[in-house]
């Protein structure tokens, strides 16, 4: 239906789907005067209402009386949108039971199972899977459910989609993957899992950052560890930094100690000629850039002495 000024009768019936009174929602629908799908200024329908309220009756009730499973707000969302936001299984399975499309995306991109995944719902994930849903769907900015999975640190819900067969290594269309946003959101344990499913430790999103240079940016300690595990590239990027660089440019002392015991090259220069050390002090963070240098290198740039006292935050 297009979108008109609601009636009272309208009011009442949005309003009876919201509480989840079955009653007077019944009452309304049998006076005659109210159509199953009126929609209110964001064209929000009766049955979005109940779906997104876990208002289960209600939404059988609606949905036996005609009311269409696929209607859309403004946004592009529907029932099935808010249901699997909310986690609501049984209400998701009646919408699915009555033919609401599976992959119905939003303006943005994002179908239920992005929601689903977003809000860390896998019984819900696992049932639209079941029906077909889309694991390789992306939004209009090319992310997956697997990447919104990474961006929110749900660890057991990424292990479970991966096992489902999302690929770890799908980009958005900067070429951020899931690790690089895991890496930069300092979501350890997804890190791990991702790494262990075979990300690809130094993809870079397009500006040349990889997932360690994002920890390092950020100062995730955990997620560093974790990185460096895996041999990550040490040196100059494409964006013309080391990882080094990052961590004493922000002031992230810990990180640069973390970096340096595990062997990266002390006197690597970025793009503008400048090594690590010297970023860090005219960044205002004398202290890391007298540490940096407190490192004594061999030859072979093996790290050999370092100062007694430690860089601390």
């Amino acid at each position: 239906m297009s979108l008109k000024k609601e009636t009272p009768s309208d009011q009442q019936m949005h309003l009876a789907a919201l509480q989840g009174n079955l009653e007077q929602l019944k009452r309304v629908l049998d006076s005659g005067r109210v159509h199953v799908d009126c929609k209110d200024k964001e064209g929000t329908t009766p049955l979005i209402l109940a779906a997104a309220n876990n208002h289960l009756q209600c939404v059988k009730e609606l949905l036996e009386q005609g009311a269409d499973p696929n209607a859309r707000r403004l946004t592009g969302t529907c029932a099935l949108f808010f249901a699997c936001q909310g986690g609501f299984l049984d209400v998701v399975k009646e919408l699915l039971e009555h033919n609401a499309n599976v992959d119905l995306a939003s303006f943005d991109g994002g179908t239920p199972l992005f929601v689903a995944c977003q809000c860390n719902h896998q019984d819900v994930v696992a049932e639209l899977l079941a029906r077909g849903g889309d694991i390789h769907a992306q939004m209009i900015d090319g992310a997956t459910p697997l990447f919104i999975t990474a961006q929110n640190g749900h660890a057991d819900l990424l292990k479970y989609l991966i096992s489902k067969g999302a690929d770890p290594n799908m980009t958005r269309k900067d070429l951020a993957s899931p690790l690089w946003i895991a890496a930069q959101m300092g979501h350890t344990d997804v890190v791990r899992e991702l790494l262990l499913a075979g990300a690809d430790v130094d993809a870079m999103r397009e500006d040349g950052a990889t997932p360690l240079f994002k920890a390092c940016h950020k100062g995730h300690l955990d997620t560093i560890a974790e990185i460096l595990k895996h041999k990550p590239n040490l040196g100059v990027l494409k964006n013309g930094e080391t990882v080094l660089h990052a961590a004493a440019l922000f002031g992230h002392s810990k990180a640069v100690r973390l970096l340096l015991q595990s062997g990266v090259q002390v006197n690597i220069k970025n793009k503008e000629g400048q090594t690590a050390a010297e970023l860090a002090t005219e960044a205002g963070y004398d202290y890391i850039g007298t540490y940096i240098n407190s490192f004594t290198l061999d030859p072979d740039g093996k790290k050999l002495t370092e100062a007694s006292a430690a860089a601390d935050e």
